[in-house]
């Protein structure tokens, strides 16, 4: 697929930075391109449990790893909401190849922390970085001129694909006390390092999202200089490079919103494959088709709202926040409205895909068949921390005015 560049009359890039591009056609618009090329790939891409080099190239090309890289490093810098939209639109192709995306994207995000010359020299040209969650039995030994990171880390979507790993995890001073910050909190950072200096476990041996890779890894006494740390997640806003209002969001709410936009994209692709087979399936037994059938016309009817409300909500949510995020940092309960539209469309999007699965009756165990990976898909999706229902605790817990954990806002 080619993608143009947009340049001025004098050669200079039309707005954006002197050395950052800017894609012609808008990222949603290339995702859904892509779709039907990765569609075709979607039954590979699960059984080498991994992206093929087609789609991966076809991304790059695309600039679709690039979405939430800052224009200065030739990123697109995207609104959170064009973002998710281009996510939902790669996850009604294929779940997998949306998640990486997403994953990798948002682990984009940390050029905004590193210097510019740094930054650079990490998100190189087709440049992938990949991490998994922290892990609090890691840890970093500050040194000379960086620290010593030793460690274990799992669920590293496309990091098969990447180029660079980051680890996330505790500082420990030189004598062994760990390093505390004001507040009396432990102090923690996030290590960017060249994939080559760990060792890959190959462990992904799961019930959906097969194709996402998502190995664990280790490393054991690494030296990562000072440069190519930041404090944890790179959500300190004084350590930032880049200000722009993408970079006011934390990494945490990027995953919740990109997530539950993979969600709703299994779930209508899911509900339109149901739409096609209840138009064309008489069932075992029945006189007339699967559309004839009243309960199926309230099952679709209830599943198509949820889903339609879900969404609304989602992208609503997103276009409020990122208006506050241009003037300064997203108050409370905007950052609340996102975990609650973000939480609501994963759970949503699976309550209408187990409503088509289970409608479909026989025919949706089926491989050949357009539902039982997404089935797959969609329960692997709703059993990451993003989507955990203990997530409503924290929204129930904000409306009785109780104290919040920082993350999950």
């Amino acid at each position: 697929m080619s993608v143009s560049r947009v340049t001025t009359a004098s050669g200079g890039k039309a707005g954006a930075k002197p050395d950052g591009p800017v894609w012609a056609d808008d990222c949603i618009a290339r995702a859904h391109a892509l779709a039907p090329r990765i569609a075709e790939a979607a039954p590979q891409i699960e059984a080498l449990r991994e992206l093929t080099p087609d789609v991966v190239g076809a991304l790059h090309q695309a600039g679709l790893f690039r979405m939430l890289l800052p224009r200065s490093l030739g990123g697109e810098e995207a609104t959170p909401e064009a973002f998710v939209l281009a996510i939902e639109a790669l996850a009604k192709a294929d779940a997998s190849t949306a998640w990486c995306v997403a994953q990798t994207s948002i682990c984009s995000t940390l050029a905004a922390s590193l210097k510019p010359e740094v930054a650079r020299k990490v998100f190189a040209e087709r440049s992938i970085i990949a991490w998994g969650p922290f892990s609090p039995k890691a840890k970093a030994v500050a040194c000379p001129g960086g620290y010593r990171i030793a460690g274990a880390w799992n669920f590293a979507s496309g990091s098969r694909h990447a180029a660079w790993l980051a680890a996330h995890c505790p500082v420990t001073e030189a004598d062994g006390r760990p390093r505390l910050n004001a507040d009396g909190s432990q102090a923690e950072i996030t290590a960017i390092f060249p994939k080559a200096s760990a060792t890959i476990t190959d462990n992904w041996h799961v019930v959906g999202l097969k194709g996402t890779g998502s190995d664990s890894y280790a490393v054991s006494d690494l030296l990562v200089p000072d440069e190519m740390t930041m404090n944890a997640y790179g959500r300190d806003p004084d350590g930032k490079y880049e200000r722009g209002p993408l970079y006011g969001f934390t990494v945490f709410q990027l995953f919740a919103a990109s997530f539950a936009g993979i969600a709703l994209g299994i779930a209508r692709s899911t509900l339109d494959a149901f739409t096609d087979l209840a138009k064309a399936k008489t069932p075992t037994g029945g006189k007339g088709l699967l559309r004839d059938n009243a309960v199926i016309q309230s099952q679709i009817g209830v599943a198509e709202t949820q889903l339609a409300a879900a969404r609304v909500f989602l992208i609503d949510s997103l276009r409020a926040m990122f208006e506050e995020a241009r003037s300064g940092m997203p108050t409370i309960e905007r950052r609340m409205m996102l975990r609650m539209a973000a939480s609501n469309a994963t759970h949503q999007a699976k309550a209408v895909v187990d409503t088509a699965y289970h409608a479909a009756g026989a025919t949706a165990i089926f491989e050949g068949n357009p539902f039982e990976r997404r089935f797959r898909d969609i329960h692997t999706v709703s059993q990451q921390v993003q989507a955990h229902y203990s997530l409503f605790e924290s929204i129930g817990q904000y409306f009785l005015d109780l104290p919040l954990h920082p993350k999950f806002i």
